[in-house]
């Protein structure tokens, strides 16, 4: 089965997904990775001394470590504004992520959450964009999209994060989560050794306490889906 992976920038599939990354590639499926931006905003440029283009060069070199560590089956970086996306044309987002979808021709696309995880800006349009095109290709005819689903954390995620406030985390009620993808050591370390192939952020990644935030679980919403039980696979019970 295919999965596309849809984030705004380098790092975001990281920050967790990459433990699902690593069960679902380890289960046989395609994990595909389409990435808006190439991070090119971040503040960690002023402390390197970088321009923006020596950023963004820096953190797609990144990128590509984590690709071959992770074991990508592909991955496409745009090259769009980072943090910028809310001052676009929508549909300049939308052509990006559409041209990809017929590329891949996935069966599940993921993304984040209505709130982003993290409320950051760019991460609300980007939720917004790839549910419009998803919905749209759907109507069109794209008999191949199955499925579309939120990678999110849950409350049990955010009482083992240090420094929730600073960073804006926030978690899905547990009504709304309709799966826990159950993960391994070896899809833990498979994370952190995707977090360390971006050395510009680690700092950052040290301070968020990522590393031992997930113990045996991740947890999806699923749009217009409503799973009770939960469940353990977001390949599974496919319409």
């Amino acid at each position: 089965m295919k999965i596309l992976y849809i984030f705004s920038h380098p790092d975001d599939e990281s920050f967790g997904p990459s433990a699902g990354i690593s069960a679902q590639l380890r289960a046989g499926h395609e994990v595909h990775l389409l990435t808006l931006t190439k991070g090119e905003a971040t503040k960690q440029r002023l402390k390197l001394g970088l321009s923006k283009e020596e950023m963004a060069d820096v953190r797609y070199k990144e990128m590509l470590n984590v690709q071959k560590t992770l074991g990508l089956t592909s991955m496409t970086v745009l090259d769009l504004p980072d943090s910028g996306l809310k001052e676009l044309d929508p549909r300049i987002i939308e052509s990006g992520v559409e041209k990809e979808i017929k590329k891949i021709k996935p069966d599940i696309i993921v993304t984040y959450p209505c709130y982003g995880v993290s409320g950051f800006h760019d991460h609300l349009i980007n939720h917004a964009v790839v549910k419009r095109v998803y919905l749209q290709m759907k109507d069109e005819g794209a008999d191949y999209l199955k499925r579309l689903a939120f990678f999110t954390l849950s409350e049990e995620d955010l009482k083992r994060k240090s420094l929730t406030m600073k960073f804006n985390i926030q978690s899905s009620p547990e009504e709304l989560i309709d799966c826990k993808t159950p993960i391994d050591e070896t899809d833990i370390e498979n994370m952190k050794n995707g977090l360390k192939c971006y050395e510009t952020y680690k700092d950052t990644i040290e301070e968020t306490g990522v590393m031992n935030m997930f113990k045996d679980e991740l947890s999806f919403e699923i749009f217009g889906e409503d799973h009770k039980p939960v469940l353990e696979d977001i390949t599974k019970n496919l319409k």
